[in-house]
């Protein structure tokens, strides 16, 4: 069997890569296992001068690698840069506070010493995906190795050029052999992985569906899990909102990476009084957004990940249609070759539609109408997913207090868009998952958090 990697903006093979058999996945996990019974034991000064290698790796060669992502997923080669760098900046985080982090926590108890010491667990296994495929991979990985981990990766098998990148730069950096493998197959044979005894943890950012299997499967075998899954965040637009501001920030959240990400702006909820102003707004804004060669400078739009992808989003838009959604921009397939589809408005989106009840992965804003305030919250958190929200108002108090205490996410933001930063922590509830990823939260999910009691 093998893996290919093709070009979605031309439907091109770029390359072909041989499937690992059973054996030698098993061969891969004994000999992680093995640099693990030695990686656990160096100090933390020592990791994080390797990660910073790491860091400086990526810097330093973030026009090849932004290159390869852009060629094998199709996003702008600009975000592709940026994408990199933001590795960077996640190692040099955690190489510069893990330590601090994990140090351990004195508790006063009747013992005469009490305290809870952070201790790695072993190998983590990470299911990712191919919409962010440098950043999803180094979310984990920084964290897993500072604390004193390995980690394998199970990569999408279209951006297996970028997988083996990764393991590139840590063998580059000077981390010791096995200490992070790439494993070159496909999803039917994760379940073999989760359940090889080296393997304490599994780690996954994709759809919901995949969630619910390899947590099963984890489940099954006692293995720890981490789950970032799907979401349709919800932006409520509310009646005092900044509208230059609101729809800024919603064309941004909308299309950055293509409109494929799990925590883009999904659902645009606009209280009555400024609907039709939203409204026109936000169509002269999408409408100026370009579609094409992901490496031309003035693109906004790259192609999506492949030709399956994008009939899906243009069928989700005709059946929304069909029960009474109105397409106000974009909706058509170009006749072009390549995966590419235009920005896209929908009005009069409604509850019972797939625009609203579905995650839309890809350029295609939902504009629902709200009563008022209440209704607009109560609309946000009418769907299964929970991974992100926001609210805008020039009520920042107010705002505070709706994204804190009503808005149903794992981040929630008032007048700005959803995003991860290495120092928040980030993940999702409900059917976009548990646990979290990032900060010292994201970092203490793959530890022993052991108490010791001294009499």
């Amino acid at each position: 069997m093998s893996l290919r990697s093709i070009n979605p903006a031309n439907g091109e093979e770029i390359a072909v890569y041989k499937e690992m058999s059973t054996d030698e996945v098993d061969g891969i996990l004994t000999t992680v296992n093995d640099a693990f019974n030695s990686w656990r034991k160096t100090s933390f000064s020592i990791r994080s001068e390797l990660l910073k290698n790491a860091a400086a790796i990526l810097q330093s060669n973030k026009e090849a690698f932004g290159r390869l992502m852009s060629l094998e997923m199709g996003k702008p080669y600009s975000q592709s840069l940026a994408e990199v760098v933001k590795c960077a900046k996640g190692c040099e985080y955690y190489a510069d506070n893990t330590e601090d982090i994990l140090a351990d926590r004195i508790i006063e108890t009747d013992a005469s010493k009490s305290y809870v010491s952070h201790q790695p667990i072993g190998i983590v296994l990470a299911v990712m995906p191919w919409n962010f495929p440098f950043w999803q991979v180094f979310r984990f990985v920084a964290p897993a190795l500072m604390a004193g981990n390995v980690g394998v990766l199970k990569h999408a098998s279209n951006v297996q050029g970028c997988a083996l990148a990764i393991e590139k730069i840590f063998v580059d950096s000077g981390f010791p052999e096995n200490v992070f493998r790439t494993l070159v197959i496909g999803s039917k044979h994760v379940e073999n992985v989760i359940n090889n005894p080296h393997v304490k943890a599994v780690t996954l950012t994709g759809s919901t569906p995949a969630g619910r299997a390899v947590a099963s499967q984890s489940g099954a075998a006692l293995k720890k899990t981490v789950l970032e899954l799907g979401g349709s965040d919800p932006y409520v637009i509310l009646k005092d909102a900044d509208l230059d501001q609101a729809v800024e920030a919603c064309v941004i959240g909308r299309l950055l990476n293509t409109g494929q990400s799990c925590i883009a702006a999904k659902r645009f909820i606009v209280v009555a009084e400024v609907l039709a102003d939203f409204q026109e707004r936000l169509i002269d804004e999408m409408r100026v957004k370009k579609w094409g060669d992901p490496f031309e400078e003035d693109v906004d739009l790259g192609p999506m990940v492949n030709e399956t992808a994008r009939d899906e989003i243009h069928n989700q838009v005709l059946m929304s249609v069909e029960k009474g959604a109105a397409i106000l921009l974009g909706g058509k397939v170009p006749d072009n070759p390549g995966a590419y589809y235009p920005a896209t408005v929908l009005g009069n989106v409604r509850p019972g539609m797939p625009a609203f009840d579905e995650e839309l992965f890809g350029p295609v804003a939902a504009v629902i109408a709200a009563e008022n305030e209440a209704e607009a919250i109560k609309l946000a958190n009418q769907t299964p997913f929970g991974l992100g929200a926001a609210v805008f108002t020039s009520d920042i108090k107010k705002g505070e207090k709706i994204a804190s205490e009503q808005l149903e996410a794992g981040s929630c933001f008032v007048n700005d868009y959803v995003r991860s930063d290495p120092r928040l922590p980030f993940g999702g509830i409900k059917a976009s998952g548990y646990g979290r990823e990032l900060s010292s939260n994201g970092i203490l999910e793959f530890v022993n958090s052991k108490t010791v009691y001294i009499r």
